[in-house]
C-alpha cells in the first residue's frame, strides 16, 4: 500500500467534498467568494462563474445579495428538495425521523448535525451527505498517517458503501435538475462539478480497494 500516493489522493479528495458540501449547505458570503476566487484550482473547477461577466463588473455584495442567494434559495429552500428520502420513498415524503437509516449510519460513526445551523429540515440534505463523506476522508488521512492498512481499507469500504447505498442512489438526478434549474453560473457549475466528482470518486475508490484485497 503506497501511503504517500494515498495521502495526496485524499487531499485532492478533502478538498473537493468540503468545497460542493460547503456550496450546497448555506449561501455564499464574501469570504467564502474570496477564497474561491483567489484559488486558480478552484477557478478552473467553475469555468462558467471564472468567466461570469457580472462577476466582473459587480461588487460581491451586489452579486452573493441580488444573484447569488436568490439562485441558492431557488435550489435548496424553494422549488427543489436536497433530500434523499424525497428521491428515493414511494411518497416521496422527507423522512426527518430517526427512522431514516442515514441518520442510523452518522450515529453509528458519531457525526452529529445541527439542522438549525444550515436552516434544513432533515440529516439527509445533499449537503450534508457530502459533508459526512468529508469527514470520513478526515478519518481516512489519519489512518493514513498511521500507516494503519487495516484502517484504511475499512474507511474506503464505508465511503464507497455510502455513495453506492446513498447519495448515487439519488443525488445524479438531483443535481441534474439542479443544473436545468440554476440561474448563475455558479450554482451551474456546481451541478456539473458534484456530479461528475462523484460518479469519478465512486470508481476511484473501486480501483484503490483491490489493494485490500
Amino acid at each position: 500500500m503506497d501511503f504517500a500516493q494515498l495521502k495526496q489522493e485524499n487531499i485532492s479528495r478533502t478538498n473537493l467534498y468540503a468545497l460542493i458540501s460547503r456550496l450546497m449547505l448555506i449561501e455564499v458570503d464574501e469570504d467564502f467568494l474570496k477564497t474561491i476566487e483567489g484559488d486558480e484550482l478552484i477557478m478552473e473547477l467553475l469555468p462558467h462563474y471564472r468567466d461570469w461577466n457580472k462577476r466582473k463588473e459587480h461588487a460581491h455584495s451586489k452579486l452573493i445579495n441580488e444573484y447569488l442567494n436568490v439562485d441558492f434559495t431557488s435550489l435548496f429552500l424553494m422549488h427543489m428538495v436536497p433530500y434523499e428520502s424525497f428521491y428515493v420513498r414511494e411518497d416521496q415524503m422527507v423522512e426527518s425521523g430517526g427512522d431514516n437509516p442515514v441518520i442510523e449510519l452518522y450515529n453509528a460513526l458519531d457525526f452529529r448535525v445541527d439542522l438549525g445551523k444550515a436552516r434544513i429540515v432533515s440529516a439527509d440534505h445533499i449537503g450534508v451527505e457530502l459533508e459526512f463523506v468529508y469527514m470520513l476522508c478526515n478519518a481516512l488521512d489519519k489512518a493514513i498517517e498511521a500507516e494503519d492498512s487495516e484502517g484504511v481499507c475499512e474507511l474506503l469500504n464505508v465511503q464507497k458503501g455510502f455513495l453506492r447505498d446513498h447519495l448515487l442512489q439519488w443525488a445524479p438526478m438531483f443535481l441534474i435538475n439542479m443544473r436545468r434549474e440554476s440561474r448563475t453560473p455558479l450554482y451551474h457549475d456546481t451541478s456539473e462539478l458534484s456530479l461528475e466528482f462523484l460518479l469519478s470518486d465512486y470508481e476511484y475508490l473501486s480501483q484503490t480497494l483491490e489493494v485490500c484485497r
